[in-house]
């Protein structure tokens, strides 16, 4: 369920797959609304305010330049998904940006962590997918941005988007939670070892479970903390979510993944969210979409049972 504080729901449309290297997410936004998004948050109670599309620079399918693909179209996207973030956290209200590929998680997230820093609430990102989106331009040969927006989030990118939410950048590798993971490059590995960032890795939920995983991930967020979280769906097994461009097999099963939303919900800090990486052209009859929708409700919380946090 969602932090008691707020006052509705805003959806903020960013129709671009700039950051991708398949084509196709930019369709993204309006399967979700299809799917019934709207209407099935409003079912819970909760004022669903649609803020539309942003309208940003199209896709214009260049080589990478120094490293990077389309950085400037990426750096205008995620500033105008930063502001209009930020003016609905600021309204009071539960951002959900509907993506689009990844690399607009910078915008969002810069966003949050500066709204965390002016009402001085502690941030939690839980990062679900299945790559660490750690790459830079050395370590990438595509230079395609969704890959890197966990690494421009932690300083370590072009200054255009380190310094999406001002000067220096804004999320410190222990307000980061990465669950799903089973496609890191060998340098991610070692970036993100020497960060400390919590991964999750599939291999962990496999011989864990996904209760304890979940356990761990959301461990210490308490009243004061604003949940964040950023949710790819090509975390997911693609045998049940086959609409994305970089599927990965061996992803969470449907009931990982709504325990994963379940547990979420029971916290009742669920603040802002993206769904992003969503992939019409290559989905089969939109039932991504309605998977995504679907968790979405738990994340809201849809349950089996009533349940009091610590009873079972």
């Amino acid at each position: 369920m969602i932090a008691p504080h707020l006052t509705g729901v805003s959806l903020i449309g960013a129709p671009t797959d700039v950051g991708a290297g398949v084509p196709g997410a930019r369709m993204g936004p309006e399967a979700l609304r299809v799917a019934g998004l709207a209407q099935a948050i409003e079912a819970f109670g909760h004022p669903v305010r649609d803020c539309g599309n942003l309208a940003g620079p199209p896709n214009p399918c260049q080589p990478a330049v120094n490293g990077y693909r389309h950085l400037t179209e990426v750096a205008e996207w995620n500033r105008l998904l930063h502001d209009a973030t930020l003016e609905q956290l600021q309204d009071n209200r539960l951002p959900i940006m509907l993506g689009g590929d990844h690399c607009l998680g910078v915008g969002s997230i810069s966003a949050v962590a500066r709204h965390c820093q002016a009402v001085g609430k502690k941030l939690r990102v839980l990062w679900l997918d299945a790559h660490a989106d750690f790459n830079t331009a050395t370590l990438t040969p595509s230079g395609n941005i969704h890959g890197m927006p966990v690494a421009c989030l932690c300083g370590h990118g072009p200054q255009e988007l380190v310094d999406m939410g001002g000067p220096g950048h804004r999320l410190r590798p222990k307000d980061i939670r990465q669950v799903g993971i089973r496609s890191v490059d060998a340098g991610e590995k070692h970036m993100l070892a020497q960060l400390g960032i919590e991964v999750f890795d599939m291999r962990y939920i496999d011989e864990m479970g996904m209760r304890h995983t979940m356990e761990m991930a959301l461990a210490l967020v308490d009243a004061n903390t604003h949940l964040h979280v950023s949710l790819d769906v090509d975390f997911l097994d693609p045998d049940i979510a086959p609409g994305v461009g970089t599927t990965v097999r061996g992803g969470p099963t449907y009931r990982e993944a709504q325990l994963c939303m379940e547990m979420i919900a029971d916290t009742g800090r669920l603040a802002s969210l993206d769904v992003v990486e969503l992939n019409p052209a290559l989905d089969v009859r939109n039932q991504t979409a309605e998977l995504a929708v679907d968790l979405i409700e738990s994340l809201f919380g849809k349950s089996t049972l009533m349940r009091t946090r610590g009873r079972h």
